[in-house]
């Protein structure tokens, strides 16, 4: 029970006494009786506040039991995914990062061919189990180059696939696009860059499905970044 119903029943509880009080002042109630109804009282007090915390016990629990069932839900169908691409799926506390086998050309932010079909079942399944995450798309990239034109790269890489999403039906205000430029700690084959072919692993993006997400969101890429 919300709190204003529990205060409510607390404070109808407290009336009630409140007006055993003034009949037992004003008329020829007898201290026994008093007494009796006032344990009366103070009992269905105690038992509706242990009803009260009971209901919001079971509602947490309810609550959480359908997070944790959308979790696995979701987590079905993206390991289906896992079964049709080459991807890999991270349980987090509150979220699922999927990454996708949605790779890029050396300093390159456009999306292959090849790579938008996982991209359009991964929203199908957002839309089908949860339109309301928050959508976290990571872009990275291989360590060719200096870390901030990497980071404004992992950006555009991450803005590409962020717009591409929207255009398959997901909403722009539950995506947000970051970017991890070549940090060494996600780097998928330490050190492998280009140009060329040689670090493709590295240049990619990941996507977090977040059901809880923080109110201070990552920087987004600015329009007026210039490329290289």
């Amino acid at each position: 029970m919300k709190r204003y119903e529990r205060g409510l029943v607390t404070w109808t509880g407290l009336t009630a006494i409140a007006a055993l009080l003034l009949v037992s002042a004003c008329s020829h109630v007898s201290q026994d009786e008093f007494e009796s109804e006032l344990d009366r009282v103070q009992a269905e007090m105690r038992q509706d506040l242990q009803d009260e915390t009971q209901a919001l016990e079971q509602r947490l629990g309810s609550d959480i039991s359908q997070l944790e069932a959308r979790l696995t839900n979701l987590e079905g169908d993206l390991a289906q995914l896992r079964q049709d691409f080459d991807v890999t799926i991270e349980r987090l506390e509150s979220a699922i990062r999927f990454n996708a086998p949605v790779h890029f050309a050396f300093d390159d932010d456009n999306i292959r061919t090849q790579d938008r079909e996982v991209l359009e079942r991964f929203a199908q399944v957002v839309m089908t189990h949860y339109d309301g995450a928050t959508i976290t798309v990571e872009g990275f990239t291989d360590p060719a180059g200096s870390a901030e034109y990497n980071r404004r790269l992992g950006e555009r890489r991450a803005e590409s696939v962020k717009d591409y999403l929207v255009g398959q039906g997901l909403s722009s205000s539950q995506l947000r696009a970051v970017s991890y430029g070549e940090d060494p700690d996600r780097q998928v084959i330490r050190g492998a860059q280009g140009p060329g072919e040689e670090g493709w692993q590295n240049r990619r993006v990941a996507m977090v499905i977040d059901f809880r997400p923080d109110t201070d969101r990552p920087r987004v890429a600015s329009s007026g970044d210039e490329d290289r």
